[in-house]
This record gives C-alpha cells, sequence and structure tokens, in this order.
C-alpha cells in the first residue's frame, strides 16, 4: 500500500502525527505526508480544510511543547537536539542569529528553513517571548507552511499521483538510493569516529590534577586557560574558570594573532569547552600545537573544573553573545 492510500485512509491521523513528531525534533518528511494530503483531498477522500486545520493544530502544539522548554531550560534543550547535526556549533550559532536579525518574524518563514524549523520555537522560549506573542506569530508561520505544501499537493495532484506510480514502477532503484543514502551516512558517522580517535592524541588532563598543579604552582612556567566555548552557548550568569582567557573557535586564525604573545617556549595552554568528548579543545589544541605552544585539554570541560572544586568567575559581558530577549 502505498502512501497516497494510507493517507487516503487515514490522513487526517497520519498528518497529525507526522507534524507533531517533527516539530518535536524527529526526522519526518512532513512536505511530503503534506503533498499527499491535499492529493488525497483532490480526491475527495480528504476534507482540504479539515487536513490543514489538523495539521496547522498539531504543529502548533509540538512547537509549544518545544517553546516551554526552551523557557525553562534555556541554551540547554537547543543544544542537545543541535548534537544530531553534522555541525552542532553552526546548528545553534547560525540559528541564534537569525533571531538576532529579524527577531520574531523569524517564526514567520522558520518553517521553510531545514534546521531552523526545528530550534526556531526552542529559540522563542529560551529569548523569553511571551507566551501569546509566540502563538500568534508561530501559528501565522504554521499556517502559511500547512496551507502552501498541502494546497499545493491538491493543485498539482495529477502530477503527484504520476510520480507515486513511477516511483511504484522503480521500486528495487528507489531501496537502492534509499540503501545508498544510509550507507552514506553509516560511513560519514564511521569517518567521524576515526577522525575522532585520531584527534584524540591530542594530551589530556584530568581538571583534580589541574586545580592541585595550580595549587602548588612554582610560578617558573607560564600557565594559561584558554576557555573555547562558543559564545552562542553562554546564558545570562554564565560562569568560566577564573582567570581563563576568551579565545573564540568560530575565528581561530584571528585569535591565533592575539594568542601569540603568550606562545613562548616555557608557557602551557589549559583548554576547556563544554561540547561531548571535549571535540572543540581538541580542535583548537591541534592548531595551537602548530604554533609550538604546549597544549592540554581539560578533560571534562567546565563541568569536571566545577565538581573538582575549581574557583570560577562570571563571564565578562565582552564574551557574551547578546541576544534580543521579548520581555
Amino acid at each position: 500500500m502505498n502512501l497516497l492510500n494510507v493517507i487516503a485512509h487515514h490522513g487526517y491521523a497520519v498528518t497529525s502525527i507526522a507534524l507533531f513528531a517533527a516539530c518535536c525534533g524527529l526526522p519526518m518528511p512532513i512536505s511530503v505526508v503534506l503533498l499527499t494530503a491535499g492529493a488525497a483531498a483532490h480526491g475527495g477522500s480528504l476534507n482540504l480544510g479539515v487536513v490543514i486545520l489538523c495539521a496547522a493544530s498539531s504543529a502548533l502544539l509540538g512547537d509549544t511543547l518545544m517553546y516551554l522548554g526552551g523557557r525553562f531550560t534555556g541554551w540547554w534543550m537547543l543544544t542537545n537536539i543541535c548534537r544530531f547535526s553534522m555541525n552542532p556549533e553552526l546548528c545553534v550559532f547560525a540559528s541564534a542569529r537569525q533571531f538576532y536579525k529579524r527577531g520574531p518574524r523569524v517564526l514567520i518563514f522558520a518553517k521553510f528553513i531545514p534546521g531552523l524549523a526545528t530550534v526556531a520555537a526552542i529559540l522563542a522560549g529560551s529569548l523569553n517571548m511571551r507566551l501569546r506573542r509566540f502563538l500568534l506569530t508561530d501559528g501565522f508561520g504554521v499556517l502559511l507552511y500547512v496551507s502552501a505544501w498541502t494546497l499545493g499537493g491538491y493543485l498539482f495532484a495529477h502530477v503527484l499521483r504520476m510520480v507515486i506510480a513511477g516511483v511504484e514502477r522503480l521500486a528495487h532503484f528507489t531501496a537502492a538510493t534509499v540503501a545508498a543514502i544510509i550507507l552514506l551516512y553509516v560511513l560519514w558517522l564511521v569517518l567521524s569516529a576515526l577522525r575522532e580517535s585520531r584527534l584524540s592524541a591530542v594530551e589530556k588532563v584530568a581538571a583534580q590534577d589541574l586545580f592541585e598543579m595550580m595549587r602548588t604552582a612554582t610560578h617558573d612556567r607560564l600557565l594559561i586557560i584558554a576557555d573555547v566555548r562558543s559564545h552562542g552557548y553562554y546564558d545570562p550568569g554564565m560562569q568560566r574558570i577564573k582567570n581563563s582567557i576568551r579565545v573564540e573557535p568560530s575565528r581561530l586564525k584571528e585569535e591565533l594573532v592575539a594568542l601569540r604573545e603568550f606562545m613562548q617556549p616555557e608557557c602551557e595552554i589549559y583548554l576547556y569547552c563544554s561540547c561531548a568528548h571535549e571535540a572543540t579543545s581538541v580542535r583548537v589544541a591541534r592548531m595551537l600545537e602548530k604554533e609550538n605552544c604546549a597544549t592540554k585539554v581539560i578533560r571534562g570541560g567546565m563541568k569536571a573544573w566545577v565538581k573538582a572544586g575549581g574557583p570560577t568567575e562570571p563571564v565578562p559581558l565582552g564574551d557574551v553573545e547578546h541576544l534580543p530577549r521579548f520581555e
């Protein structure tokens, strides 16, 4: 049974579940589902208005849950969802900049932009947008998105049926294509794991050991602690390791110029971040090693340092990415 037949018999439930799941961060082919629902409505098995209402309501419900998650967890929920992207740092930072430039209007077109569609509602919550304003703006954007795809399927139903029939005739080719895509994704995961294992050669140090070494240091060597967390991960009042310096990983070449004054044979630089397996710290460490500076990574990053009882201080305002807050 093809997708058109499934939606013709269970269209309202299928579109509702698909839209809700997609808005909650699950990978769902919602454009395909909406197009097919529109084609089914053209055939008379579904009511076009009810399809749009069900889909829009479910999407708004899912977005509202994500908004509330962002409202009560801040950047935590956003960073955890972005972990599944190929570039987590870019996922967070680029999405935040969309809000920085356009404010709440982002919600009107967010659903049309892959990546931003998933995180826009979380950002709205973390930036403290009022619930009523969010519901009105996001509701309009959701209705626009759902209507565009569903009406597209309704108006071009005959073309869609031809495409579905063609896919069915090329079932083996379609299956092979899907398998190839899955294989490429698995290959990317394997290559990423191999790359990470290669980078893991960078020396790491336990936060507790570094803290003890600093307390008993004789000051015969210059010891520098560098914070390489992305600005986009900062909440107001965020802490950093006391007396650490800022190194922005997204513009590392420029930062290296400023760091050269510290790069002496007798200096040691310890890096910390907040990502899994200290990925950002390891990347920056390898860059610094090319500058002939002794570099180590603090295992566990900021969390491990706090757990070890190390001193912290508020992140300076100049190091925080100031995003609009919709009080």
